[in-house]
């Protein structure tokens, strides 16, 4: 543009969102969060109401304005999920394919490094999906989960890494949304998952065990694309005795390393 011309002034002098306006998308947003961290089979707006804490009446209306913007669709009668401008950010089934055939020399060279099985999975609403793993060298190989496996995100140590990178609003929604079926992984509750969150971010990786397979421990780390944008989360998992907390340091850096050198960030 030249530096004479001008931008119109409904352009040039933009008036600063006003409380209201901002108390409303942030609104928005928070129940944007919850919708992402849904099912794929959609929320309820009862359901929408208590994990967001919103009046039913304000749930109603966000909606309306989420689904003429195509943020949000009506999978059913009564439920609400995805709509199509969010779809088209959604790892589809060919980007995760590629994403497991980028990650799986990592997975190898851990499992080399470490003598230990180790997994990938991807983000899916409120849930970990596996997408890769690779069996190490060592005679017992703990093979917690498998590819296509779906689980709570966090009750594993891949999903947890996942889950700690993401904002506090999406650790929130996604908490509330998973909070019926927690208990089912070793008595996993939502304040021990934000303790276990509040401890990856602190450390760097995660660490847990006894929730997802019982006598198990697992290590897991963040994957992060070049421009820092979180793609996905790995892990190794063994018996408690063999993963010391020495040994959990060291299996870090062979991740760290072997994610490095095949192109992606650690944090």
């Amino acid at each position: 543009m030249n530096k004479n011309d001008r931008l119109p002034d409904k352009m040039a002098h933009r008036k600063p969102c006003l409380p209201d306006e901002s108390k409303t998308l942030s609104r928005g947003l928070l129940l944007m969060d919850a919708v992402l961290a849904g099912p794929e089979e959609g929320l309820r707006v009862v359901e929408l109401c208590r994990v967001t804490a919103l009046e039913r009446a304000t749930v109603y209306r966000l909606l309306a304005a989420l689904q003429e913007a195509n943020y949000v669709s009506a999978v059913s009668r009564y439920r609400y999920g995805p709509g199509e401008r969010w779809k088209a950010l959604v790892p589809s089934v060919k980007r995760r394919e590629d994403l497991a055939e980028r990650l799986n020399p990592v997975l190898a060279a851990v499992a080399q490094g470490c003598g230990d099985a180790a997994f990938a999975v991807v983000r899916d609403g409120g849930l970990s999906h596996c997408i890769a793993r690779q069996v190490g060298t060592y005679p017992v190989q703990i093979l917690v989960i498998q590819v296509g496996t779906r689980q709570p995100l966090g009750v594993g140590a891949s999903g947890l890494a996942l889950l700690s990178a993401l904002t506090d609003r999406e650790v929130e929604a996604i908490i509330d949304i998973n909070a019926p079926a927690l208990a089912l992984y070793g008595g996993m509750t939502q304040e021990r998952l934000r303790l276990l969150v509040a401890a990856t971010r602190e450390r760097g990786w995660a660490v847990v065990g006894n929730h997802a397979t019982k006598g198990v421990l697992a290590v897991g780390m963040p994957v992060y694309s070049s421009a820092g944008d979180v793609l996905a989360g790995i892990s190794v998992a063994t018996t408690e005795d063999r993963m010391t907390r020495t040994r959990q340091r060291e299996i870090a850096q062979v991740m760290r390393k072997a994610l490095r050198a095949h192109g992606f960030e650690a944090h």
